[in-house]
């Protein structure tokens, strides 16, 4: 791809927020100085970078926005517009980490300097209204149901209206799937479930937040296959957001209030694994334990979240492959989501879940550590150069001549269907799970519902229920 630069981020003609403070981050967990002191700006980080790839610019890649940390950190730069919006323009897809030799924990640095930006950066008014009214809205379903409804309705009455809105309302208008049947927007989350015979092992579902309303069928396909190959599953009540979108944007604090609420939720002795379908939660919640160590109300207890989170894949893999499956004769490309293959290390077990199917096809994509463009939400911040993202991965897909996208992420899964429409490509996008489930059932992808009665029945009595609650 070529490296001119095109589709840059706008520079935020933002300040800092006072002047006695320009030149330093502060003591709040500002980016390490022996973290940042193991880069050696060896380079190996840059073909792996995507907005380096897209334009070339030494400052748009980790070295260099390192570079700039460590002066930001030391007090010789001040955080001017001009670096905060190298720092916007990083993905955060985490591909430079495993590629870097020295083992440099971009992760974490990238994790302290955004949450330094959010504190000591004031952003114009336009765009931190915008960001502002995403995290008010994306973290909560019940609000997107009543956004989501809303531009269902408008749709009906002047088709296409919501998609040629001007801005980022536009852009998510154009993300987002909406049905033909608005009911299908006010599903909720699925009821528990326990296998036809022994209990194997209890798991909780974690539901999210954009994934119960923008892929419902993503949850209740994850609780099919899971009591198919032998667990328990319980949905446990009350659960909520878990911070991920929040904490990705640098809103360190509102982040981690709603982490304490989730494990408040999940933190069961009698829950053998927390199952997790959306890998910007799995990332996040698998944090836990490191992110509340200083809080002495939650620390255990987020401990013990944390080392029971797991993506589905990898509790489908632990399980094994359900008894009986039926065949799905389909040619399938996987896309491996960034949070799920970079950020947490898995990429066998979904494609081993896949290879259990019989009659399916596994197809891998060129480029799979190259993000997609989604990341969180970059594509509603910088939708130019999510765009070019999503169009060169969609390119990928496209190449293989697939039937069918399967990725285990709903943010990827919403901007690979829009970037696959916008060329042209009616492509059906699904996690795999639900294909999985799909076998399990004998039933093709999308049409598990409902799940049918018998064995994969409700577990009497409601089934276990949340334990002892720190605080």
């Amino acid at each position: 791809m070529s490296t001119q630069p095109r589709s840059l981020p706008p520079t935020p003609r933002g300040r800092p927020r006072h002047a006695a403070e320009a030149a330093a981050f502060d003591s709040d967990h500002p980016p390490d100085p022996e973290l940042l002191s193991d880069c050696v700006h060896c380079g190996f980080c840059l073909p792996a970078c995507p907005t380096y790839q897209l334009w070339g610019e030494e400052m748009d890649s980790p070295r260099g926005r390192i570079l700039l940390m460590d002066l930001a950190a030391k007090g010789e730069r001040p955080l001017t517009s001009e670096m905060v919006a190298h720092f916007d323009a990083c993905l955060g897809c985490l591909a430079c980490v495993p590629a870097c030799p020295s083992g440099v924990r971009y992760d974490l640095l990238l994790e302290s300097t955004r949450q330094q930006v959010e504190r000591r950066f004031r952003r114009p008014l336009g765009q931190r209204t915008w960001r502002r009214s995403l995290l008010a809205a994306l973290p909560h379903p019940g609000v997107l149901r009543l956004g989501a409804l809303a531009a269902w309705g408008a749709g009906r009455l002047a088709p296409g209206l919501p998609e040629r809105l001007p801005g980022g309302v536009g852009t998510a208008a154009r993300l987002l799937p909406l049905p033909q049947d608005a009911r299908q927007l006010l599903r909720r989350l699925p009821a528990p479930r326990r296998p036809e015979g022994r209990v194997r092992m209890r798991v909780a579902l974690l539901g999210g937040c954009v994934q119960r309303v923008s892929f419902p069928m993503v949850n209740e396909a994850t609780a099919v296959a899971l009591a198919a190959a032998g667990a328990e599953v319980q949905v446990p009540r009350g659960q909520g957001c878990c911070g991920a979108l929040e904490f990705h944007a640098g809103q360190r604090g509102p982040a981690l209030r709603r982490a304490r609420r989730l494990v408040k939720v999940f933190d069961d002795p009698r829950v053998d694994r927390i199952a997790i379908n959306a890998a910007g939660c799995g990332a996040l919640v698998k944090e836990l334990g490191r992110l509340l160590e200083d809080d002495p109300r939650f620390s255990d207890a987020a401990a013990r979240v944390a080392a029971k989170a797991r993506d589905v894949s990898e509790i489908l893999e632990e399980l094994g492959p359900p008894a009986v499956l039926h065949e799905l004769p389909l040619r399938v490309a996987y896309h491996d989501a960034c949070h799920l293959s970079q950020a947490q290390g898995i990429r066998s077990a979904p494609r081993h879940i896949l290879g259990w199917i019989p009659g399916l096809e596994l197809l891998e994509l060129a480029e799979p550590e190259l993000c997609c463009g989604s990341a969180g939400t970059y594509n509603l911040t910088a939708p130019d150069a999510a765009g070019d993202l999503g169009r060169r991965k969609a390119e990928t897909v496209l190449a293989v001549n697939p039937q069918m996208l399967a990725a285990g992420n709903p943010g990827c899964l919403l901007q690979l269907r829009s970037a696959l429409s916008g060329l042209g490509a009616d492509l059906p996008a699904v996690h795999p799970v639900e294909l999985l489930a799909a076998s399990v059932l004998g039933r093709g992808p999308g049409e598990l519902s409902p799940a049918p009665p018998g064995w994969l029945r409700p577990p009497d009595g409601g089934g276990f229920r949340p334990g002892p609650q720190p605080g």
